[in-house]
């Protein structure tokens, strides 16, 4: 009796872990002086909790949708993912990374790869701005949010078997942190040490934010953590951000209708890309 009764109440216990979340990420509908349509979601990549996108809103516009741009498609090939960033970061000699950081940051810094487990020689291996992402993967990590949980992973299922166009892809979007000047790459790793004891909080508020489709709250975090820095700004969202209209703009004159899904901060704010095809005539309207 016991033994039933406990499976019982394992069995509720992870359901209620399991639980998943009614997200309504912001959505827009974009129409163009000549008949173009495109629909824009902003994504969220990591979720500590599994969610579900259904809604009279995203339905139609995965129905109507002729097909799908994404900034990298190949999300669950993590092989080739770890072996492009391998390729890109690795070297073979560098500075210890601790000599790398600003002197304020080298005991927090210490302090997080204590925490992590994360052996410094390891990152010292790498190149200044891999070492930074893989810092802020471990403290992601740690805060339990979980990539499979990611919203760009949903659309991805839902839109299967219509064509799939991506901005980037893995290994032009790794290119943008390797192109980075060395000043500019130790400002990355300085902007993850320093936003790390902030970042649970921050992080919480971003998935809290994207879950209700709460502009405001979005926009308020458009200049915070890495985009605080002016020049990474402008390195990884606002020079991405026009890159990427000058690929929508012959998609839509093509006559595509594609479903675009991309980071939520990309679409929201004056640099947005919400705000940029507004500025080029077209009718963006708030779907959900």
């Amino acid at each position: 009796m016991f033994s039933r009764l406990a499976a019982a109440l394992l069995a509720l216990l992870l359901a209620a872990c399991q639980q998943i979340e009614n997200a309504r990420p912001a959505l827009w509908q974009v129409d163009g002086p000549n008949g173009e349509r495109a629909w824009l979601l902003g994504t969220i990549h990591a979720l500590p909790m599994p969610i579900s996108l259904d809604s009279p809103a995203f339905d139609r516009a995965i129905t109507q949708a002729s097909g799908l741009v994404v900034e990298v498609a190949a999300l669950e090939d993590d092989k080739r993912t770890a072996l492009i960033f391998h390729k890109l970061s690795a070297v073979s000699s560098a500075q210890p990374i601790e000599d790398r950081a600003n002197p304020a940051d080298r005991p927090p810094l210490a302090k997080l790869l204590a925490d992590a487990k994360i052996p410094p020689d390891r990152l010292s291996q790498m190149e200044t701005w891999a070492a930074a992402l893989a810092l802020g993967q471990a403290i992601s990590a740690r805060s339990g949010d979980d990539s499979g949980n990611g919203a760009d992973r949903l659309v991805l299922k839902a839109m299967r078997g219509k064509p799939l166009t991506e901005f980037e892809g893995a290994e032009r979007q790794l290119a943008i942190f390797d192109a980075l000047p060395e000043t500019e790459q130790r400002d990355l790793l300085s902007a993850v040490i320093r936003s790390a004891q902030n970042a649970p909080a921050d992080g919480l508020r971003l998935q809290q934010a994207w879950l209700s489709g709460d502009i405001a709250a979005l926009e308020s975090l458009d200049h915070q953590g890495l985009l605080a820095d002016p020049e990474l700004r402008e390195a990884l969202l606002v020079r991405r951000n026009s890159a990427w209209i000058a690929q929508l703009l012959p998609m839509l004159q093509r006559g595509e209708q594609p479903l675009v899904a991309v980071g939520a901060l990309h679409l929201v704010g004056k640099d947005g890309l919400v705000a940029q095809l507004q500025a080029k005539g077209f009718k963006v309207s708030r779907q959900q």
